[in-house]
């Protein structure tokens, strides 16, 4: 993963015999040719992993928990982006979790033989995964979804640990990174967001983004998104002087 903070090059990927990477085995549950909200500062393509361990219950996209195969073969992606590179910054793997397929090394070091830089968006439950591939990576948007003490209630998932590992990589790795907590005020208040943020900013935390909560409304015909509230004006303001850059979503 590059270090600094200016924009990473697009490095290709080869491999030792300089040919393209072989044939890869990952579960695409979704893609999406173009984005300017997944990755900040980029147009990127978005590629949702199939299959998540965790059981959110604000989930946004409760059809990619399912582990099974996926919709859409991996080739079918690639020849989608090919088409499209030029138009494109980079391509984000987001989920569902990325992080829990044994393909997405081969997957990611098919996007880089493109010359695209990549990002992805994990919650941190793989950090052997994680380590294994932050350096093929430009851009890693860290999930972290609840303070230390409500995070399996509200996950579903005792998964803490290694979601704190995740963030002990990516501060050790001195890359570029973002850390983003989807608020839902139900769950926890804007006190416990607080304590969240500013535990995260005294680990070395730069980057923070807080998600509002986006819910469907309607049915099947006339179904949107709704969007939850903001916290709190004050907490706002307290949030913006622990962070470099701190986003309000």
């Amino acid at each position: 993963m590059p270090n600094g903070n200016s924009s990473p090059k697009r490095v290709p990927y080869r491999t030792s015999a300089g040919d393209a990477p072989p044939s890869i085995n990952f579960a695409v549950g979704g893609f999406q040719p173009f984005s300017a909200s997944d990755w900040p500062d980029h147009l990127a393509a978005v590629i949702f992993a199939q299959g998540c361990p965790l059981r959110c219950s604000y989930c946004h996209n409760p059809h990619l928990i399912p582990r099974n195969a996926g919709d859409i073969p991996f080739h079918r992606i690639l020849d989608k982006l090919s088409r499209r590179r030029t138009f494109l910054d980079g391509v984000v793997f987001s989920g569902g979790e990325p992080c829990a397929q044994r393909g997405l090394p081969g997957a990611i070091a098919s996007v880089r033989h493109m010359q695209l830089q990549v990002g992805l968006h994990t919650a941190g439950a793989y950090p052997a995964m994680l380590k294994r591939v932050l350096p093929l990576l430009d851009w890693v948007g860290l999930d972290v979804k609840a303070p230390e003490a409500d995070y399996a209630r509200i996950t579903g998932s005792p998964a803490w640990r290694r979601t704190e590992q995740s963030l002990n990589l990516l501060i050790a790795n001195h890359g570029i990174f973002e850390v983003r907590t989807t608020w839902n005020p139900n769950l926890f208040d804007a006190d416990r967001l607080f304590d969240l943020a500013q535990n995260l900013s005294e680990r070395g935390v730069a980057h923070y983004a807080v998600q509002r909560l986006r819910r469907p409304v309607g049915d099947s015909r006339t179904q949107c998104w709704e969007t939850g509230p903001a916290p709190p004006a004050d907490v706002l303001t307290r949030l913006a002087t622990l962070f470099s850059k701190f986003t309000l979503r």
